[in-house]
């Protein structure tokens, strides 16, 4: 009895994890401007976290691969929990 219960904590372990990555996928308007946006960033990776969470909640990113906040204020006045700037 256990190892059905087991089982079935694992399976719904993986299926809920399959689930979140793939409604936490950006939309091709996000990945195409963040992609620019990061494609000169020294943490690839990270900016590209930063940059579609942001984009996502703004709708927007601003051009270049630094500054132009200003195209896009949302994107500019977004702050992490320690009041810097979220958004690469």
């Amino acid at each position: 009895m256990k190892l059905v219960f087991v089982t079935f904590l694992l399976v719904s372990l993986v299926l809920t994890s399959s689930f979140f990555q793939v409604s936490m996928a950006g939309s091709d308007f996000c990945d195409s401007k963040c992609k620019v946006r990061c494609s000169k960033a020294g943490v690839y990776d990270r900016c590209l976290k930063y940059c579609g969470i942001c984009c996502e909640k703004c709708n927007c990113v601003p051009s270049g691969t630094y500054g132009n906040k200003d195209e896009c204020p949302c994107y500019r006045d977004m702050k992490n929990s320690k009041g810097q700037p979220k958004c690469p």
